[in-house]
């Protein structure tokens, strides 16, 4: 609901409010330059003071007008006309004719109008309040997008497109929503909905004294304004001794006598007059010309808002299957909630959603953080999720725990908790196992155990159907055939062998970039997907090269019996793979000059041989790696040795486990304790790529190293300073 609360009004009224926003930004200039180009009142003290001067130089001025940038205009009336001059407050000199700003003049009608009078008004209206629509509905959907308030600084991840959205989101949001709604307010004020508190027909001045005029500089009520409180003085009619000074200030309007210099009447300003001046200031920077700047940039942001969400929003809206049938949660027997980083569990959903529905069964699908307080008619409430990183929520299911932890009671119905992942990794289904276990302690009666879904294996989704199938008395069958991906050709080009001798054979590929076709960009720890003959089912592997390389480089190990990594073992150079390249902006190092800390073994040097060989900047980079044989299988020994020589590698500690010493990468941990404390002192970030039982023993290690200064492998990660994968 939030999502589309925010989505719908960007794609309604897009167009429209980037057009206020670029007319907007562009407006706030006006502040700015009038401010620079404004004299500075140095001495000039007093309204008395500035109006003895100006009378000085200009002997038929009637006006005097303060801006709200500062600037001082003098309007006379003499033999050549009206003519209004800006003048020095401290000397009461012309600076030269004062002109209002053509271009700033068209701008200001355009942005509260369009030049289409009343209905012009009323769409300007209608934009402030889409983005203020859009300001609080992206604010709560980055709050929930990241986790929780707590972590509302916290790197964004997805796609790049994805993260543009969110970063410039977060810097420009304040802005953003303070030019929405002072925006709204003036709109509405423009429209006759709000008052601006102003006196319907202002106020008639007194009768003066009718005495002989005193020097202006002696009138004691413009001695007792200050220069800076000054918003306009109206001089009395020449030869009028009846007549009064007319004084506007920050504060009220009043009239003063000009031969006694008394304050004849005053009349403070309305609490809707300072409201609407205070909405004035911030919305326009009229008076404080540096807000009206950091609004003017915040504003700049809307037009690559507007880009960046209309993509992710294509994106989301192409990749998600279409659901034939959803019905309402409310209405429905079957409630299908999905946990997906990528859009691939969406199409185990779909499979699910179309059989039951086929069944007769009425069916609502969402996601996970959709969970809603209450299903009325629902009976049963399947959960399919895939698992993020370390056993992270997918983004659109990290609010589904906080929001089941809020139901008090068992609901009447079943649920199933079915997990997706890869058991390669070492937080296989993690996430899934989550779910079960906090849907167990509520009390809710499971229809079927937990079960897990290897590499998108159709065969035991189908498996999985039959005991729902059975559980529920239905024929249900479920038959789900993978999207193919969008693949290029690649070209081996180069290859390098190790561990052969050790029946452990690990390969390094490199592929030439296809001809005539694109990839994405990539770096180092990106992910490679790779379709093995026969299969619609990627298989993906760490990239070792950035694009500017030209080449994509992947280590593989070899698996007895893996369909993938058999087919890669048995390329010749100049055979060709289906291939394509997928974003892993998660387990990259963090931006700064912080130390980066890499620990693996075996294939799981390839991104950090990656992230070595891209450190330009030579940041302090610590490797530990462990593999079997110095002689064997010595993974990126040359080319990490000339990282070493030329200072983007700091130090390289290597375990061989069939060596004469034997040892595994966490005792080289153990052996440098009092460095790895020096470097977690230092704020140093830890990263971790190989096998499970490498991750766990070097969690063991790292947790005993840090366990004399009070700290643990879990509070790293907890302040986002260790990354496994």
């Amino acid at each position: 609901m939030l999502r589309k609360l925010h989505s719908l009004p960007g794609r309604l009224a897009g167009l429209l409010v980037a057009f206020m926003a670029i007319t907007g930004s562009l407006l706030s200039l006006q502040p700015v330059l009038e401010h620079f180009g404004t004299a500075s009142l140095g001495k000039a003290g007093t309204v008395a003071e500035l109006a003895s001067r100006v009378v000085a130089s200009h002997p038929e001025v009637q006006r005097i007008v303060r801006t709200a940038s500062g600037s001082t205009i003098a309007y006379s009336a003499g033999s050549g006309g009206p003519a209004a001059d800006l003048v020095d407050p401290a000397t009461g000199a012309s600076l030269g004719s004062y002109q209002p700003s053509a271009f700033f003049s068209f701008l200001t009608e355009l942005h509260r109008s369009l030049f289409l009078g009343k209905g012009g008004e009323i769409a300007a209206t209608v934009g402030a309040l889409a983005l203020v629509v859009l300001s609080v509905s992206g604010m709560l959907l980055l709050v929930s997008r990241l986790g929780g308030w707590r972590k509302l600084l916290a790197t964004a991840r997805g796609s790049l497109k994805s993260r543009l959205h969110v970063e410039i989101g977060r810097l420009a949001i304040a802005g953003l929503m303070l030019s929405a709604l002072t925006g709204l307010y003036m709109a509405m004020v423009s429209l006759g909905v709000v008052s601006d508190g102003s006196a319907p027909f202002g106020n008639f001045p007194p009768a003066g004294s009718g005495g002989t005029p005193a020097a202006i500089a002696s009138l004691a009520a413009l001695q007792g304004t200050p220069l800076s409180d000054l918003r306009e003085l109206t001089f009395p009619a020449v030869g009028d001794t009846g007549d009064v000074f007319s004084l506007t200030t920050a504060s009220g309007e009043g009239f003063v006598d000009q031969a006694t210099g008394e304050m004849l009447s005053f009349t403070a300003n309305t609490l809707g007059q300072s409201v609407y001046e205070f909405f004035f200031m911030l919305h326009t920077g009229n008076g404080l010309w540096w807000v009206g700047l950091l609004l003017g940039f915040a504003a700049l942001a809307v037009p690559v808002l507007a880009v960046t969400g209309t993509l992710t929003w294509w994106a989301r809206m192409r990749q998600r299957p279409r659901l034939i049938g959803n019905v309402a949660a409310r209405q429905a027997d079957v409630v299908i909630l999905v946990g997906s980083e990528g859009n691939t569990t969406w199409g185990f959903a779909s499979s699910l959603h179309a059989a039951l529905t086929e069944a007769g069964r009425r069916v609502h699908t969402a996601s996970m953080n959709q969970l809603a307080s209450s299903y009325p008619k629902a009976q049963q409430l399947f959960v399919l999720t895939s698992t993020h990183g370390d056993g992270q929520p997918p983004a659109n299911a990290n609010r589904f725990l906080s929001r089941l932890a809020r139901h008090k009671r068992a609901p009447q119905f079943d649920v199933a908790v079915l997990g997706f992942g890869d058991r390669s990794f070492q937080h296989f289904a993690a996430f899934a196992a989550k779910v079960d276990d906090a849907v167990a302690a509520k009390g809710w009666h499971r229809l079927l155990p937990l079960t897990t879904i290897d590499r998108q294996s159709a065969q035991a989704f189908a498996a999985w159907g039959d005991k729902v199938g059975e559980a529920l008395g239905l024929p249900l069958h479920l038959h789900h055939v993978p999207e193919r991906p969008r693949t290029a050709r690649l070209e081996l080009i180069e290859r390098t062998d190790y561990g052969i001798e050790l029946q452990a054979p690990t390969v390094v590929l490199r592929f030439a970039l296809p001809e005539g076709q694109s990839l994405p960009k990539y770096a180092a720890g990106d992910l490679f997907g790779i379709l093995p003959p026969g299969s619609l089912v990627p298989r993906y592997y760490s990239v070792a090269s950035e694009t500017r390389e030209g080449f994509v480089e992947i280590c593989v190990r070899k698996q007895i019996g893996g369909l993938c990594s058999e087919f890669l073992h048995g390329l010749e150079i100049g055979d060709e793979i289906e291939g394509f390249v997928r974003s892993n902006p998660d387990f990259r190092p963090a931006r700064g000059r912080r130390p980066v800390v890499m620990i693996g073994n075996g294939a799981g040097i390839a991104p950090f041989a990656g992230f070595i060989k891209a450190n330009r900047r030579k940041r302090p980079a610590y490797l530990y790696w462990g593999g079997r044989s110095p002689d064997a299988d010595f993974l990126y020994a040359d080319a990490m040795a000339e990282c070493l020589s030329d200072g983007r590698l700091t130090d390289r500690m290597t375990a061989f486990s069939r060596s004469a010493d034997r040892a595994y990468v966490q005792d080289r941990l153990l052996d440098d304790s009092d460095r790895i404390r020096a470097l977690v002192a230092s704020g140093a970030q830890f990263m971790i790529c190989g096998s499970k039982e490498m991750a766990a023993g070097v969690a063991d290690a790292i947790n005993a190293v840090l366990a004399p200064i009070g700290l643990d492998i879990d509070t790293l990660k907890l302040k986002g300073r260790e990354d496994v994968y």
